[in-house]
C-alpha cells in the first residue's frame, strides 16, 4: 500500500500563509466595509488600508519568525505569539486609518475587528499545528553515497536528520555504490515501500549501476523526491556544505560573478547611501555619550582600530568603539567569545545593543566596506583558515559588510571551527546574492538589534 503524500516544509508554510491571509483579508474587509463610517469610505482608503494591513502583517511575521514550523508545533508558544502579532497588526492598521484618513467608526464592528482577529489567527494556527500531528510530516530518506563520502556519512546523515532544526527528513537506509555491488529486488522493494526521498551524494554519476539508475527513475515516476545532497543542504540550511567532498567544487565556484547585475548594483549603492546617512547621524549623536561614559566606566581610548582583510585580500583599517580592556591582546591574537573576560562592563552594554559596531560607518564611507557582506576577518586568522579549507579566500571577491547572511544566521564566531561554519553562509550569500536576500538580511539585522540576540 503506497504511503500518503507528505507535504514538505515549503508546502506547509504556504498552507499556513494562505490561512493567515484569508483571515487577515476578512478582517480588513470587516474594518473597511463595516467598521468605518460609510461616508469616509473611498477607493483610495480601501486600497491603502488593505495594502498597509497586508504589508504590516507580512513584515511583522517575517521579523518575528512567524513561519518557523518548529515554533508552530509548540502550542502555548504559537498561540501567544499569534495573538501578540495579530493584536499589534490590528492596532497599527487602526492607527493608520485614523491618522491618515481621519475616519470615524461604528463601535461594534470596530471591536469585532480589534478583538476577533487575534483570536481567529491563534485558533487557526492551533488547528494547523494539531493537523500535522495526525498527518505524516517526516520524509523517509534513502541516502546514496560513494567512497569519497564514506568518511563523512555520519555527519551528512546527521545534517539530513537535522543538526539543530527539524528538517522533516529522516535517513532510514544508506547505500554505498562502492560496497553494495548491485541493487537486488528485495532492496528495491524495501526502498520503494519505506522511502519518500532519495538523496544522492556521489562524485561521478556515470558510476551508477543500471539497476540503481532504473530504481531512481522508477522512484521519480512513482512520485518520489530525488535530489542531490548539495541541493538538500542549500535549500534546508541556506548555506553550502564544505564537508561534502563531491559537488562542492562545482557548486561553490558557480558564484554568478560572470556578469554585472545592474539592479543589484543600484540597490547596493542606494542601501549604502541611505544607511550611511542614517547610521552616520546616529554615530555623531552617540559618540559624545560613549566618550563621557568611557571616562568613568571604560577608561582608555574611545576607538579600537585594527587591520582586517577586505576585497581581493587587501587589508584596511576598521574602527569600533572599544569594548575590551586596553591590553586585551597582550598575550597574542585571540577571537572574541560569548563570555569573554576581556570585555568591560560598559563594553557589554555596547555589544548588547551593537553600539560598538557603529563606527564601522567610517570604513563604509571610505569605500572599504559596505553594509551587507561577509564579516571582515584579521589576516592572522585568514591565513590559518586558508590552510584548513581552500574556499576561504572566495569570500573576498566582494567587499566585507557590517552585517551579512552569516552574521544573522549563525552565532558570533568564537573559534576557527565557527569561522568555517560561517563560511558556508558567506558562500551561500555570494552565490545567491539578490535584492530579496539583502532585504531579508536587513530585516533579520533589525530583529537581532531589537532583541539583543547573539554576542
Amino acid at each position: 500500500m503506497p504511503r500518503p503524500s507528505i507535504l514538505n516544509s515549503i508546502e506547509r508554510k504556504f498552507i499556513l500563509l494562505v490561512g493567515d491571509l484569508l483571515i487577515i483579508s476578512a478582517s480588513l474587509n470587516l474594518l473597511i466595509n463595516h467598521a468605518i463610517d460609510k461616508e469616509f469610505v473611498s477607493t483610495t482608503l480601501k486600497v491603502f488600508v488593505f495594502a498597509f494591513g497586508i504589508l504590516v502583517f507580512l513584515g511583522l511575521s517575517y521579523i518575528l519568525d512567524f513561519y518557523n514550523l518548529e515554533k508552530v508545533a509548540k502550542r502555548r508558544y504559537i498561540v501567544s505569539l499569534s495573538i501578540f502579532i495579530a493584536a499589534f497588526y490590528v492596532f497599527l492598521v487602526f492607527i493608520f486609518a485614523v491618522f491618515f484618513f481621519d475616519v470615524s467608526f461604528w463601535r461594534i464592528p470596530l471591536l469585532s475587528f480589534l478583538l476577533l482577529t487575534p483570536i481567529e489567527v491563534g485558533l487557526w494556527r492551533l488547528f494547523f499545528g494539531n493537523m500535522f500531528r495526525i498527518i505524516p510530516t517526516t520524509k523517509n530518506v534513502l541516502y546514496i553515497y560513494d567512497k569519497f563520502s564514506a568518511d563523512s556519512v555520519k555527519n551528512e546523515t546527521n545534517a539530513i536528520n537535522g543538526y539543530d532544526i527539524n528538517t522533516f527528513y529522516k535517513v532510514r537506509l544508506t547505500y554505498s555504490i562502492d560496497h553494495n555491488t548491485l541493487v537486488n529486488k528485495s532492496f528495491f522493494l524495501s526502498a520503494a515501500e519505506k522511502i519518500d526521498t532519495i538523496i544522492v551524494n556521489i562524485k561521478d554519476y556515470e558510476r551508477l549501476t543500471k539497476d540503481l539508475e532504473n530504481m531512481i527513475v522508477s522512484s521519480i515516476l512513482n512520485g518520489k523526491e530525488v535530489i542531490s545532497y548539495m541541493s538538500f543542504y542549500e535549500s534546508t540550511y541556506e548555506a553550502l556544505p564544505l564537508t561534502s567532498h563531491n559537488e562542492s567544487y562545482y557548486e561553490i565556484l558557480q558564484l554568478r560573478n560572470r556578469k554585472i547585475r545592474y539592479l543589484q548594483t543600484i540597490f547596493t549603492f542606494c542601501i549604502n547611501f541611505v544607511l550611511s546617512v542614517f547610521v552616520g547621524t546616529i554615530f555623531l549623536l552617540v559618540t559624545p555619550f560613549v566618550w563621557f561614559c568611557n571616562l568613568f566606566f571604560n577608561r582608555g581610548p574611545l576607538f579600537y582600530t585594527q587591520k582586517r582583510v577586505g576585497k581581493y585580500g587587501k587589508e584596511f583599517k576598521i574602527y569600533k568603539f572599544r569594548s575590551m580592556v586596553v591590553d586585551a591582546e597582550k598575550s597574542g591574537a585571540k577571537m572574541a567569545s560569548k563570555n569573554d573576560m576581556r570585555v568591560t562592563p560598559f563594553g557589554k552594554v555596547l555589544r548588547m545593543f551593537r553600539i560598538d559596531e557603529i563606527p564601522q560607518i567610517i570604513s563604509v564611507i571610505k569605500g572599504n566596506m559596505q553594509f551587507i557582506g561577509p564579516r571582515p576577518e584579521r589576516k592572522i586568522f585568514v591565513d590559518e583558515l586558508n590552510q584548513i579549507t581552500p574556499f576561504y579566500n572566495v569570500r573576498h571577491i566582494i567587499k566585507p559588510g557590517i552585517t551579512g547572511w552569516a552574521q544573522v544566521k549563525f552565532k558570533y564566531g568564537e573559534n576557527l571551527d565557527d569561522s568555517i561554519k560561517k563560511l558556508e553562509y558567506d558562500l551561500y550569500y555570494i552565490k545567491n546574492r539578490s535584492i530579496t536576500l539583502d532585504l531579508r538580511i536587513i530585516f533579520k539585522t533589525i530583529t537581532t538589534v531589537l532583541f539583543s540576540r547573539g554576542v
